[in-house]
């Protein structure tokens, strides 16, 4: 059984690009939907958009344009997961909205995000080695939030720099043998987001979402999305962390024999490896 995953926003651009129809196809679409140039990774002119904002338009781009080299290979998953912004093109793969719709949205949606920075600097916070509870205490104790939980030893935090900072020091001190940050424009996947909530509520509801064609699985609460509940996931889960280490083990408990990543990187697969190994299912 055949899961296909769609990973949420890169954390840099791969090297060179494919040439070939369907990768035309689908930076034409970034140009036109987006403002967006998927070969030289910068805005076209007259287009504002920050740079995390461009990196999650590219990840969806190559989440796309892979999905539709799978579909020429004859590929075809049982089930579809999606984690963080992945979800956008998820949504496409099951065939709930279209392409453009799926570069629209996350253009827009990262758009109004990345205004949150006018206010306030943010950071994310990688946390490899430690366990959840001190990881949670670690956090609490500075004012941030836990974003993904990947596997048992690897989270990301998300929240204001300073309080990042702080809590990456105490995981240090706890035994965590990586912690790293990186700057963000808006903290993904914690109760702050709900500062935009609205404005993203009213994106969504511009759109019209068809019933998934293929079993899609949400990284909250691990259940299959249907039409109706997609407009408010899409909302409510930024405002939510990852529990990827919970989706990938309910896609196993599915029977899924076999996991495709399909995006930028390998980030997923490495995960899967890391909770397969810990259960013994190698």
């Amino acid at each position: 059984m055949i899961l296909w995953a769609f990973p949420g926003q890169p954390l840099q651009w791969e090297q060179g690009t494919p040439d070939d129809d369907d990768f035309r196809a689908i930076a034409d679409l970034c140009r036109e939907h987006c403002g967006y140039d998927l070969i030289s990774h910068q805005p076209l002119a007259g287009c504002r958009l920050s740079q995390h904002t461009c990196l999650q338009i590219y990840g969806v781009a190559m989440s796309l344009y892979r999905t539709r080299r799978l579909h020429s290979e004859g590929s075809r998953p049982a089930l579809i997961a999606e984690h963080s912004l992945g979800i956008y093109a998820a949504l496409a793969a099951a065939n709930s909205i279209g392409e453009q719709e799926a570069l629209e949205l996350v253009c827009r949606i990262g758009s109004s995000m990345a205004r949150m920075s006018a206010t306030a600097t943010y950071a994310l916070g990688c946390v490899i080695g430690l366990q959840a509870a001190p990881l949670e205490e670690a956090a609490r104790s500075n004012g941030v939030f836990v974003a993904n939980y990947n596997t048992s030893r690897h989270f990301l935090l998300a929240g204001p720099r300073q309080g990042i900072e702080a809590a990456l020091a105490e995981c240090r001190a706890q035994g965590a043998f990586s912690v790293s940050s990186f700057p963000c424009e808006a903290p993904l996947h914690t109760p702050l987001m709900a500062e935009v909530g609205a404005d993203l509520a009213a994106i969504v509801a511009e759109y019209h979402f068809r019933e998934p064609a293929l079993p899609l699985l949400e990284h909250c609460s691990q259940t299959n999305l249907t039409a109706a509940r997609i407009p408010a996931f899409l909302v409510d889960e930024l405002q939510q962390p990852v529990y990827w280490e919970q989706t990938w083990k309910a896609a196993r408990a599915a029977g899924v024999t076999r996991c495709i990543e399909v995006g930028s990187g390998q980030a997923l697969s490495k995960f899967n490896r890391w909770i397969d190994s810990e259960a013994g299912t190698l």
